[in-house]
């Protein structure tokens, strides 16, 4: 249980802990043109975080006994949707094994707690590419919360990237400010074109994650119900 509290640490992000990797991308490459992921690890032996910038998902990372029973990765991807940029962030709530299960309440809640601290982290590691593409801090941040259990099983947005890096040492706090100032006609989850075109890209979802998510945000509830795979292909 302890080691399942942990997860990432303290929820406040330290430069000098983070090791970035960037693996056959270019820092400065824009995401509508070039498929970028960030693969997020934490070490309890080290307590050093190690980030991944590529072009996929970077499985290697994500090897051995240890991680496949922690889950305590997290993965994201820029998609551009009809012209718009988001960033889709994925985290493993439970399911897999029967110890996430008992832990699935309080991994829910570390997890949005220390968030804030991945995107931090993703912000830091990717410098570059922000410091070049500054409308990339407007682009709203996507959540999915995979757990087997329906309550934890859930899409979130956390509004524009430059805010939902602050987020809140309490959980509810800043997100639930940011809904309440952003309009919630710009909070639906982005739907791809049907055919071919040249406004969506990638085409398909990096990160095959194969669960059902509840389209859900505090704001609007459920909306529906929809495989992961056709919301972020």
């Amino acid at each position: 249980m302890d080691q399942v509290a942990r997860l990432f640490g303290p929820a406040i992000f330290e430069a000098s802990k983070l090791k970035v990797l960037f693996l056959g991308v270019d820092e400065e490459k824009h995401p509508g043109k070039l498929p970028r992921t960030y693969t997020l690890t934490h070490s309890d032996i080290t307590s050093k975080l190690t980030l991944a910038i590529s072009q996929t998902i970077n499985n290697s990372q994500l090897q051995g006994w240890y991680n496949r029973l922690q889950r305590d990765e997290v993965v994201a991807e820029w998609k551009k949707v009809k012209g718009k940029m988001s960033l889709h962030v994925h985290c493993h709530i439970s399911g897999g094994h029967f110890l996430l299960d008992i832990c699935a309440r309080l991994r829910f809640f570390i997890f949005s707690k220390e968030l804030p601290v991945v995107l931090k982290a993703f912000v830091h590691g990717d410098g570059n590419l922000l410091n070049n593409h500054p409308e990339l801090q407007e682009a709203l941040v996507w959540v999915y919360f995979h757990s087997n259990i329906p309550e934890f099983n859930k899409v979130e947005c956390w509004g524009p990237l430059k805010e939902a890096v602050a987020g809140s040492s309490e959980a509810g706090g800043t997100r639930h400010e940011i809904r309440q100032e952003t309009s919630i006609s710009n909070w639906e989850l982005p739907e791809p074109c049907q055919e071919t075109c040249n406004c969506c890209f990638p085409p398909m979802s990096l990160i095959p994650w194969s669960e059902k998510l509840p389209l859900q945000t505090e704001n609007r509830g459920t909306q529906g119900q929809e495989s992961l795979q056709q919301q972020t292909r």
